[in-house]
């Protein structure tokens, strides 16, 4: 069987979530500097993701949350996604915190990071998502991997997965993504047709 892991932000959100929180409260200048640096791979995930959420820690999780389920979706692969969820999931490095009515919005399982949260705030980190372990996890079960991404974070798993689809649907996929990637997806009907036969190859 095969298991589709599509990242978040940027794969099927139509914007990246972090500069959205950051406008939202007035610190998208720092926001948007880190993001970008990361996305090209010139500050490594975890540590800009720490120094991101030290940023934004202090704003209420529930007006974050709130926010982030109404960030628009590339519609044609929420569809596929919806109509084979036993087989699709998501692995994000966002808080779970932060997405979790995002994530009930696109209806399918999905691996976070993880935080403490205290009085509405997040107090401190207590995970950091590796997407290859999410990749490892369903080959250890027997399922041939998909993974779908962007940016350069997703550049392990795609290494780890057995096919890697480069999504260049919000954004260019950075150069360590395109390093990994079989194929190359530009458009929402190139995407889905790309998984539909990818679906159909193990009932042949």
């Amino acid at each position: 069987m095969t298991q589709f892991i599509f990242d978040l932000d940027g794969t099927l959100t139509r914007q990246e979530t972090l500069p959205l929180i950051a406008e939202q409260f007035h610190v998208q200048e720092d926001i948007a500097a880190l993001t970008e640096r990361t996305l090209r791979g010139e500050i490594p995930f975890t540590a800009s993701f720490r120094r991101r959420v030290e940023l934004l820690k202090g704003f209420p999780v529930d007006e974050i949350d709130r926010l982030l389920a109404q960030v628009g979706l590339h519609e044609q692969v929420l569809r596929f996604i919806q109509g084979h969820a036993d087989c699709c999931c998501i692995a994000t490095g966002n808080l779970g915190a932060w997405v979790h009515g995002l994530v009930e919005r696109i209806g399918c399982p999905c691996f976070c990071s993880e935080a403490e949260v205290v009085d509405n705030r997040v107090s401190r980190l207590v995970r950091i998502l590796r997407k290859e372990e999410v990749v490892r996890r369903y080959q250890a079960a027997g399922r041939r991997v998909v993974f779908i991404g962007d940016g350069h974070n997703d550049a392990g798993a795609m290494r780890q997965a057995d096919i890697a689809i480069a999504s260049a649907l919000t954004h260019p996929p950075v150069p360590s993504v395109i390093r990994e990637t079989d194929y190359l997806a530009s458009t929402e009907a190139g995407l889905c047709r790309r998984l539909e036969q990818l679906l159909h190859e193990e009932n042949e």
